[in-house]
């Protein structure tokens, strides 16, 4: 770094990558966030992807956008609006802008903004920068792709392939903005193309390229600035998605358990990546399958759980629906089964690759029958891993199957996730045959405590056995039709549910005397813990209350949701934590937030809305 330079410290910056769905820039923010995880810095990331499989190039519906917050200390959100944002093409700037500060800095490849790249994103004229109300002094402009085929002259790359890299430039000068040392991203680079070690140094060499371009021409708008990580907590980290985070929760429980992983999954987004990501880890003993259909990949998974594996099966709100009859299935069969649901926007087809909380009434409701079945929801992209754990942990101790609802914010998103000694885990302990009932046991026989059947694996001599979709005796496991069995089974099945210990509702901020409780599930944590702290920044009496157990409720529900004079109840669907809440809490009359954009909240929104409450 040039000593005449000052670098600045800062506490927080928000980047946002975006260009065509081609240009990489999913890969240049999980490049950028992996350097910014690897010094310690906390992050909060959202890729935006574009619903089209392939849009046109240069079309507005093909942008792709990926966004990052690095902070200091602990960031919950990845941020309203960016402080710099990288625009590869026309169209990405006139759909991205929206999300830039009013002074952000903005970094533009000139060779895409030529008269027809103009014309497809639907500038009226040549002004671009000012038809849109930019500053140019905030502007960047520099002819990326050129300077990346100058770059690659010398290695023989055809000019396609070389234009691919222009994304590792613009990545490149975002290093340098912000004082990133590229070793991480070369080795990253390395890691990902092993196979192909001419495009990894292709690529590492435009990195260098970039960074070198911003340190030769000092192209900073501002100056050159870092993030120094304030409060570390020594370990190693890693920049992680929920998807990921989920697969490697499964991982862990399993080896707790002594347990063979299988997932029976189906391809669906924003789900596929679990499936990706296991199919990839056959030396820990992870089994993969993907199957024909949803209820195949439901069905297979519970046949392995028969078997004595720990078994999951991963899909999106669409996949629930085609799964629900296998579901149903194993709450009757009572067998252990973990059934991950990636929420995405809907009904129907919907938005694909867009985030929604709207399937929280379909998995606590949308099966015949009395059909209960725990329910769990991921607070963020880390802790995916320990809801996964956990959701393992009740299937397999309670012989049922679990519901873990995540949402694509959570999924795709990332975080610095420290690696976990599987040492402070919890253990994991299957509720299996004792064997001194060697020759007594039927099927549905239970602790007495906790409502839960005993576990026969197949092959233990002694207990064969035989489950089924038919009612049972409770007594004997036989068919049964009798009016009085089948009620006492369905009471026992709710009741098994019912007794799951889990932990009391936590509340954050001014817990003993806010005048307003901010209520929410699942992946809206850290927008919703953001708008409290914003609001006891403005002198404000606020706490707030996520939910991460929804079946059963924690024990103290009723008493937080009482004890506070306005709650306001904020999710993303048109009310359904707020209605199941108000059924399982005598006369609970919260206010309600409700959108359904397909976007995460925006955290300004929020505190007006709230204020307004208060």
């Amino acid at each position: 770094m040039s000593n005449e330079l000052e670098i600045k410290e800062l506490d927080e910056v928000v980047v946002r990558f975006s260009g065509d769905s081609g240009d990489g820039m999913q890969l240049a923010g999980n490049i950028f966030s992996t350097v910014s995880a690897t010094v310690g810095n906390s992050i909060s990331t959202f890729p935006d992807y574009p619903a089209d499989i392939r849009a046109p190039q240069g079309s507005l519906t093909g942008v792709s956008g990926f966004q990052v917050h690095i902070g200091a200390e602990q960031v919950y959100t990845p941020g309203d609006l960016c402080d710099v944002l990288v625009a590869m093409n026309a169209a990405a700037l006139k759909t991205q802008y929206r999300y830039a500060k009013p002074g952000a800095a903005i970094i533009i490849d000139t060779d895409s903004f030529g008269p027809k790249d103009l014309e497809k994103a639907a500038f009226k004229t040549p002004d671009y920068l000012g038809e849109m109300g930019i500053d140019p002094d905030r502007v960047i402009a520099c002819p990326i792709t050129q300077m990346v085929k100058d770059c690659l002259a010398d290695t023989g790359m055809d000019m396609k392939a070389m234009t691919k890299c222009r994304n590792m430039f613009a990545l490149g000068l975002v290093c340098w903005l912000f004082d990133r040392d590229l070793d991480v991203a070369a080795n990253y680079l390395k890691e990902k193309f092993a196979k192909k070690p001419g495009l990894a140094e292709a690529n590492i060499k435009v990195i260098q390229a970039g960074y070198d371009y911003g340190h030769n021409t000092h192209s900073s708008v501002a100056n050159v600035y870092r993030i120094e990580t304030k409060h570390k907590v020594p370990g190693r980290y890693m920049d992680i998605t929920g998807n990921k985070a989920t697969a490697y929760g499964l991982m862990a429980a399993a080896e707790k358990a002594g347990l063979k992983l299988y997932l029976g999954s189906y391809p669906i987004t924003p789900a596929t990546d679990i499936l990706h990501e296991l199919s990839k880890h056959k030396s820990m003993g992870v089994i993969t399958v993907q199957c024909e259909d949803e209820i195949a990949g439901c069905a297979s998974a519970l046949g392995a759980s028969f078997a004595g594996a720990l078994a999951a099966t991963s899909t999106s709100g669409p996949g629930i629906c085609l799964k629900s009859e296998a579901m149903n299935l194993a709450v009757i069969m009572e067998l252990p089964l973990v059934v991950l649901d990636v929420q995405r926007g809907g009904p129907a087809t919907g938005l694909p690759t867009k985030s929604e909380q709207t399937d929280l009434l379909q998995v606590l409701f949308g099966r015949n029958g009395e059909s209960p079945m725990p329910v769990m929801a991921a607070t963020s992209p880390t802790d995916c891993f320990d809801a996964a754990y956990e959701a393992a942990k009740i299937a397999l101790e309670h012989m049922t199957p679990v519901v873990l609802l995540t949402d694509a914010f959570v999924a795709n998103g990332s975080g610095a996730f420290r690696l976990p000694n599987l040492n402070d885990y919890p253990a994991i302990c299957p509720p299996y045959v004792p064997e001194e009932m060697r020759g007594t046991w039927t099927p549905y026989q239970r602790d007495e405590a906790t409502k839960v059947r005993y576990w026969a694996v197949p092959g233990r001599e002694g207990f064969q056995h035989i489950l089924g979709g038919l009612e049972k005796d409770n007594k004997t496991g036989a068919i049964s039709t009798d009016p009085e069995n089948h009620h006492l089974m369905t009471q026992l099945r709710q009741q098994k549910v019912d007794s799951i210990p889990v932990p009391d509702l936590e509340v954050l901020g001014d817990k003993d005397d806010a005048d307003l409780l901010i209520v929410g599930f699942g992946g809206t944590f850290g927008h919703l813990h953001a708008a409290m702290d914003a609001m006891r920044a403005q002198g404000k009496k606020v706490a707030m209350a996520h939910f991460k157990y929804i079946r059963p409720l924690p024990a103290n529900t009723a008493e937080v949701l009482k004890k506070y004079p306005k709650v306001v109840v904020a999710e993303q669907n048109m009310g359904q934590l707020a209605a199941y809440l108000r059924m399982k809490v005598d006369a609970f009359v919260p206010y309600q937030f409700n959108q359904v954009k397909g976007q995460p909240f925006v955290v300004e929104e929020l505190v007006n809305s709230f204020n307004e409450i208060i």
